[in-house]
């Protein structure tokens, strides 16, 4: 008995929690004009914003500009170096080694059109 009254109790406070059915947000419709997800998460963004903006840059200056990890930018550029929207260049400056990143022509295409399809966004919340 306790434990149907509870159950009752639980049921009944998620109701008066949940906001009203004019309030919850729809879910958005899945088409081929969503948000790039590789290019949504901030530090993939913030490598390709700072590529797009710097040309090509090395390691440390994209470390230093983002505030990364060693091990954090290194998997983040990674992920964007297999989709093809950045390019990895290793090799050495004297008998130091130096790796530098640019974006590809591909990655520059994804990256506009990330940049238009979240003022497509911003522009539609502002005539609301």
């Amino acid at each position: 008995m306790r434990a149907r009254s509870s159950a009752r109790r639980a049921a009944s406070m998620r109701e008066e929690t949940a906001p009203p059915a004019s309030v919850r947000r729809p879910k958005a419709p899945v088409s081929a004009t969503a948000v790039d997800r590789l290019l949504h998460d901030p530090m993939r963004l913030g490598i390709a914003s700072a590529l797009a903006a710097g040309g090509e840059l090395s390691f440390t200056a994209l470390k230093t500009a983002l505030e990364a990890t060693d091990g954090n930018l290194s998997v983040h550029a990674r992920k964007l170096e297999d989709a093809g929207y950045v390019a990895c260049e290793k090799g050495f400056e004297g008998r130091v080694p130096r790796t530098t990143f640019r974006l590809t022509p591909a990655g520059r295409r994804a990256f506009e059109k990330y940049l238009d399809h979240m003022a497509a966004i911003i522009d539609a919340a502002r005539r609301r």
